[in-house]
């Protein structure tokens, strides 16, 4: 599998070495911050991948760990590479770019989505009507570019090395027509059709099943093609997002979406289930003067 060129994975991948170079070398962070003239703030954020280094701090870091030559030039050039800009940077401003930059290196993806499809499978109207919807705030433009980035990243699944991408879906995200009837007949249709791809599994888990193990929320796990490059859970929110690395939580989250995709009906099963709702939505079972709505 080729590497997929995320600068956000390079930082990630360039801070872990960062670190494991410090430690091997039996410095604190506090004694580089000193000797660089920083804070340990930003040592300590440059290991976890959260801010971008330099080619020259990189370089100056690995000159007090002992380390030069060839594995030396390696890391600065990454750290080069680390810089540079996604295709989503332009429109940071309206969404989550390092959950961007890390979906586009991931080799797969496992979601439970309890509210609304996910970004990776919506059709343009449905996106759009849902961001209208859960934003309000939005500008007419800001909207405009989260669906622009929405129908970007679904190239991940058709590309020369697609992701593998595995979705629970709530029954509730089948049966509210976000969009109004046509829109969401439309993306039941489209859900239908993405998932006959080979690398796509989806999955229904219905009302029938109660309480279940992801009553606490929706999430994503993603991992990556390098042993090196640990496992990502991304829970969402209005604010933005948690993303969480901790060993104990990834086996958590890992744990929690075995007993989901468990409970659900099997693959083929919910794929009629969703052609069926296309054609007879749940919607339309209920009357707009029913106490329920």
């Amino acid at each position: 599998m080729s590497e997929r060129r995320s600068p956000t994975i390079r930082r990630r991948r360039l801070g872990a070495e960062l670190r494991r170079q410090r430690e091997a070398a039996g410095i604190t962070i506090e004694a580089v911050a000193e000797q660089l003239e920083c804070s340990a703030s930003k040592i300590s954020r440059i290991e976890t991948g959260h801010t971008s280094a330099t080619p020259r701090d990189v370089r100056d870091m690995l000159r007090i760990y002992g380390v030069v030559g060839a594995e030396s030039d390696e890391l600065v050039q990454i750290a080069r590479e680390a810089r540079q800009k996604g295709w989503w940077h332009p429109y940071s401003t309206v969404l989550v770019g390092a959950y961007v930059g890390l979906e586009a290196a991931a080799s797969s993806i496992r979601a439970y989505e309890q509210q609304v499809v996910p970004g990776l499978l919506e059709t343009e109207e449905y996106a759009r009507a849902m961001i209208r919807a859960a934003r309000p705030d939005f500008s007419a433009e800001q909207v405009a570019q989260r669906v622009r980035v929405r129908l970007n990243r679904q190239s991940l699944l058709t590309q020369d090395d697609p992701v593998d991408l595995w979705v629970v879906l709530d029954e509730a995200v089948l049966s509210r027509p976000v969009g109004g009837d046509v829109v969401m007949r439309d993306q039941l249709r489209r859900l239908v059709e993405v998932a006959e791809l080979p690398n796509v599994t989806l999955q229904v888990l219905p009302f029938e099943v109660g309480a279940h193990a992801g009553m606490d929320g929706t999430f994503t796990i993603l991992s990556f093609p390098e042993p090196s490059d640990p496992d990502v859970v991304y829970a969402e929110n209005a604010t933005g997002g948690l993303f969480l690395e901790k060993s104990d939580e990834l086996q958590k989250y890992s744990f929690i979406f075995d007993h989901i995709r468990a409970a659900a009906i099997r693959p083929e099963e919910s794929i009629a289930h969703i052609a069926k709702l296309a054609e007879e939505p749940l919607w339309k079972w209920r009357p707009r003067s029913s106490p329920w709505t």
